[in-house]
């Protein structure tokens, strides 16, 4: 279980900011969910509760997620239910329970950039882009390449409102983490295909996205497409499954999802 000295609500991102920078140990608190599990000591938790930061809201051209939207809000909400076919609720509604997913917050979650993640890897292929307070808005793409941690804060996801999705994972058991995932989406005809849980964090299949939206969708150009795939992208070993069990599910699991939104 994780500790701190201090706590404080604050009244606004910029006092959450300036609190954030007088320490180094200080830290944003989301749902805190995966904090628990963790045995660190913190100076001061920072809680942006107060800020009315979980909301989802569309947009003109964008659907806006509060940093502080939880898994059950993509879940249940009507916006994200309709967008990319619903793959937003379809990635998070198999991760443990209810209770567990009303606490997960969807801002800690992308911030932390965890491995096992479920979501961040459906964002990346719906090409979205993170707003931060300081950093401004760049592209989910481009916030998971940084090796630095930032000392930021995220204030929300925007998503483009139009596009196909299916999001593919494989679990030893309904409520367990994945194994390994993967989303697909079509975008303005364009495919973008992303996979997690190598385990490492989300990425890109530039390979397969090249053999796919360069080349007439044929049953042969989806296979070397995810033969391209499984050669490109670094698969590695856990007590959940082997690299190469990985990369031979992978295969599959992004061909079904290329077929699904095609």
């Amino acid at each position: 279980m994780f500790s701190f000295k201090n706590y404080i609500a604050v009244a606004s991102l910029e006092e959450a900011y300036d609190e954030l920078l007088k320490n180094k140990k200080n830290i944003i608190l989301g749902g805190t969910s995966y904090l628990r599990m963790g045995n660190v000591a913190y100076n001061t938790a920072i809680d942006l509760s107060n800020l009315e930061l979980d909301y989802i809201k569309e947009g003109e051209t964008c659907i806006h997620i509060g940093a502080m939207a939880s898994f059950r809000d993509l879940e249940i909400n009507e916006i994200t239910q309709q967008l990319f076919d619903g793959v937003l609720d379809r990635c998070v509604r198999g991760i443990l329970g209810v209770q567990f997913r009303s606490n997960v917050r969807v801002g800690a979650t992308v911030f932390s950039k965890y491995g096992f993640s479920d979501l961040i890897p459906t964002l990346l292929a719906m090409d979205s882009t993170v707003v931060l307070y300081k950093g401004g808005e760049i592209s989910l793409e481009e916030y998971l390449k940084e090796e630095s941690p930032r000392r930021d804060i995220l204030v929300e996801i925007k998503i483009k409102k139009e596009g196909r999705g299916s999001f593919q994972s494989i679990r030893k058991s309904k409520t367990d983490y994945a194994i390994t995932n993967t989303c697909v989406t079509k975008i303005d005809n364009k495919i973008r295909v992303a996979i997690g849980v190598r385990p490492g964090k989300a990425v890109l299949s530039y390979r397969a996205m090249e053999i796919l939206n360069n080349n007439e969708r044929t049953e042969e150009i989806i296979d070397r497409a995810c033969e391209a795939m499984s050669e490109e992208i670094s698969f590695g070993s856990n007590m959940r499954g082997t690299a190469e069990y990985r990369r031979a599910v992978s295969k599959n699991l992004v061909k079904r999802a290329i077929q699904e939104v095609l």
